[in-house]
């Protein structure tokens, strides 16, 4: 049988500074997470790719043209490819919320202009041949519950005034799929500002991890799917339960996370309960990694859907101790292959 060669395995840098810092473990840098992402393999094969983190210290949003070029050249060095980025639309890093005020509102869609300069030029460059750039509300569902419809209003106006900007550099813009974010933490809310944003170039980030929570409730009881006395050997109502979170929300889908989950939450800050991403080999983890992505990967008839040209693994808040084993990177790039051979494709070179 011949190898999938699609969808391209990446991973995902910012597990190197996402809960990393003063009151945690130290970051992890930009070069060592891009080493230890070109040094895995299994049986010949290697990742194809990183999606990146565009903050300081990793790559600084701010930074020049020589910087991007630089940073291009570093990736290819080693025979990877950049695909989506993250953009840091919130309040502390220079960015604002989507449902606030006029100037913060104008602060977050300035984010996104300059994560569109940056993802352009390295496209330009031609180390990114496929990508977006994921976004989200910046704002927390507790602000979000004071007056839903008037928050989803503004979160939709904001993220129309972004999709444009982007628009002009050709790119497109993913909502995340994660229940820390106001307007986004449920998949219904999600739905209604998805809807209600109305752009050709926004669409949805989904994460395997993150967005498994929706299943559950979390933040949002209302849209709970699963059953208040739901228990995790009944993998039936688990499957089914899939099945509808993924009806609603595939056809949206532009950008998709590998992970695992453990059915619990867990975060810091701003990323307060939110999905717990654990190893691939986690023996806690609910999800049949390989086969449940096939719920995101192919359609209701079962065909693969092509919807986007990489799929990358995201881990989170793993300790150091962990991201530092070359195993743990083996052992992701293992999931990661089963993940294409079932749901992916061949293209000749």
């Amino acid at each position: 049988m011949t190898e999938n060669n699609y969808p391209k395995l990446h991973n995902a840098t910012w597990p190197g500074m996402v809960g990393k810092g003063p009151d945690s473990e130290l970051p992890i840098s930009f070069d060592t997470m891009l080493e230890m992402t070109a040094a895995a393999e299994v049986d010949g094969v290697k990742f194809d790719g990183v999606d990146i983190f565009l903050f300081a210290p990793h790559f600084d949003i701010d930074s020049t043209d020589d910087d991007i070029k630089q940073l291009a050249d570093k990736v290819s060095a080693l025979n990877l490819e950049i695909g989506s980025v993250v953009a840091p639309v919130w309040p502390p890093t220079g960015g604002g919320s989507a449902m606030g005020s006029k100037e913060e509102r104008a602060q977050f869609v300035t984010q996104v202009r300059k994560a569109c300069h940056i993802s352009s030029t390295l496209r330009s460059l031609g180390v990114r041949p496929n990508g977006v750039i994921r976004i989200d509300s910046a704002c927390d569902p507790a602000s979000w519950n004071h007056d839903h419809a008037a928050n989803t209003k503004l979160i939709a106006q904001t993220f129309r005034e972004a999709c444009d900007v982007a628009a002009g550099y050709g790119e497109k813009l993913a909502a995340e799929g994660e229940i820390c974010w106001g307007g986004m933490h449920s998949w219904k809310a999600m739905l209604d500002t998805l809807e209600a944003v109305d752009r050709p170039n926004m669409g949805f980030q989904a994460d395997m991890a993150h967005t498994f929570l929706y299943l559950l409730g979390y933040n949002a009881p209302e849209s709970r799917i699963l059953p208040v006395d739901f228990e995790w050997n009944d993998r039936e109502a688990l499957t089914e339960g899939l099945k509808k979170l993924t009806a609603a929300l595939r056809p949206w889908t532009i950008d998709f996370h590998v992970a695992q989950n453990d059915g619990t939450v867990h975060g810091s800050g701003s990323h307060d309960k939110t999905g717990r991403h654990c190893q691939a080999t986690d023996p806690n983890g609910k999800l049949d990694i390989a086969k449940d992505a096939g719920h995101w990967l192919r359609n209701e008839k079962g065909e693969i859907t092509k919807a986007f040209n990489h799929i990358c693994w995201d881990g989170c808040m793993f300790p150091n101790e962990v991201m530092m084993k070359g195993q743990t990177w083996n052992d992701i790039l293992a999931t990661m292959i089963n993940v294409r051979q079932l749901h992916g494709w061949y293209e000749a070179v």
